[in-house]
């Protein structure tokens, strides 16, 4: 998985941190957690605001 998949990685993040609310984390906690995907594997420079902004909105798209 790299950056821009974004629906992939918000897939893994509701599964793999259930119990967290997606309108109530900051981006460093974020973006260890993308780092963090077992199936994940990136460049942590390729990662800013605009795509860790699009992973929290497709997050909050899956759970709702």
């Amino acid at each position: 998985m790299k950056w821009t998949d974004i629906h992939e990685i918000a897939v893994e993040l509701t599964d793999s941190h259930p119990d967290k609310d997606p309108l109530k984390l900051n981006f460093v906690d974020l973006r260890a957690w993308v780092m963090a995907l077992p199936d994940f594997d990136d460049d942590p420079k390729h990662c800013g605001e605009k795509i860790l902004e699009a992973i929290q909105q497709a997050w909050i798209d899956e759970v709702n």
